[in-house]
């Protein structure tokens, strides 16, 4: 099936990590859920979760050479999944509060409001959208504390109290800190006390691949600057600390010629009333009525270029987890992932989008594989 990746929920992915580490700090689930194979962290007092924005596993593999610490934990590491769409937004929500995306609710880089002709952007967010109502379950942070977890979320500045955070990550403190020193220091602090969970988050290679490319000597170094960063937060901590060093997703370049304009393809925006969702995985909204001539529209003009999937076929697939009522008007009438480098642009309403060359969240493996680097 078009060379697509399938979510591991409740196994492998990117929600199974924070479950799993507080078994390995001697929490048990709260659901009591332990699906055999599934993911499994060796014991430990206190854990510290490092995510690296956009370090897929293919592209570790690929650049092995560049980050010979992180490269080192390869061989004995697993390999999970990120969720659909494989984007920031989506994954960071799933990683704090351990739900799939059609339970959070947080579907995608853009989604509707339901009920309004806008669009929430999940990462800016708006100041008219309650976070406690757009993801009203408890976190999976929240779970370990009320278990007598000290839970620490280490992150820049301007991201705290932000709506993504309070969504995703509420029930933990939090530091902020926005030089790597501070985020270090922060980190080594929270671990002494036992038991814990610290969870630290660096977007810097995200961003150098959004702007120059995963192929770029700007993305290779700043792996570089990451790897040392990891090997040094390592050496900092207690030796009983557990360091577990994750992503969001990966990326691929998408070079011009594998783009397709629905502003110059004019007949992808009939039947439209959002065009939501991302370059490499659009949620399109339909006018009532519409959704059938939206798929055979864009299936005739995309061909090979994308999977077109109407909202029930995506979830039939196991795409976004078993979907909750009201988070169901949030996933597009139509969904489009696309395959290979493809991506679909609008270079009037997305015109920032046209500027990047690394892109994500689709299901190639390039995009929905990461890693799970236990030190």
């Amino acid at each position: 099936m078009e060379g697509f990746l399938a979510p591991a929920y409740g196994e492998r992915s990117l929600g199974d990590v924070v479950p799993a580490v507080g078994r390995a700090l001697g929490v048990p689930d709260p659901s009591g859920a332990q699906v055999p194979g599934g993911l499994v962290l060796p014991d430990a007092p206190s854990y510290v979760v490092f995510l690296v924005d956009g370090l897929g596993t293919r592209l570790l593999e690929r650049y092995a050479h560049a980050a010979p610490y992180l490269s080192s934990l390869r061989s004995a590491a697993p390999t999970a999944t990120a969720g659909v769409p494989s984007t920031t937004a989506t994954s960071l929500t799933s990683l704090g509060t351990g739900l799939v995306p059609g339970a959070h609710g947080v579907v995608g880089f853009t989604s509707r409001i339901p009920g309004t002709d806008r669009l929430l952007n999940a990462l800016f967010w708006d100041k008219d959208v309650d976070p406690l109502e757009w993801q009203p379950h408890p976190t999976a942070f929240a779970g370990l504390r009320s278990a007598g977890v000290t839970v620490t979320v280490v992150n820049k500045r301007e991201f705290g109290g932000s709506g993504l955070t309070v969504a995703a990550h509420r029930g933990a403190d939090y530091v902020g800190a926005d030089k790597v020193g501070e985020r270090i220091a922060a980190a080594v602090a929270a671990s002494v006390e036992r038991p814990s969970l610290t969870y630290l988050y660096d977007g810097d290679l995200d961003w150098t691949g959004h702007r120059y490319g995963v192929a770029s000597s700007q993305w290779l170094q700043q792996l570089a600057i990451i790897d040392a960063e990891a090997e040094q937060l390592r050496e900092a901590l207690p030796a009983s600390v557990r360091l577990v060093v994750v992503a969001d997703h990966g990326m691929v370049d998408s070079p011009p010629e594998s783009r397709i304009d629905v502003d110059t393809v004019t007949e992808l925006r009939d039947g439209l009333a959002l065009f939501g969702g991302e370059a490499r995985f659009r949620q399109l909204y339909c006018q009532r009525g519409a959704v059938d001539d939206v798929v055979a529209t864009w299936r005739e003009v995309l061909g090979e270029r994308a999977t077109v999937l109407r909202r029930e076929e995506a979830i039939a697939r196991g795409w976004f987890g078993a979907v909750g009522t009201g988070v169901l008007p949030r996933i597009g009438d139509v969904v489009a992932a696309c395959h290979a480098d493809h991506a679909i642009l609008s270079t009037a309403e997305w015109g920032y989008e046209a500027t990047l060359v690394g892109l994500h969240g689709s299901l190639t493996p390039e995009e929905m594989l990461i890693p799970v680097l236990v030190d």
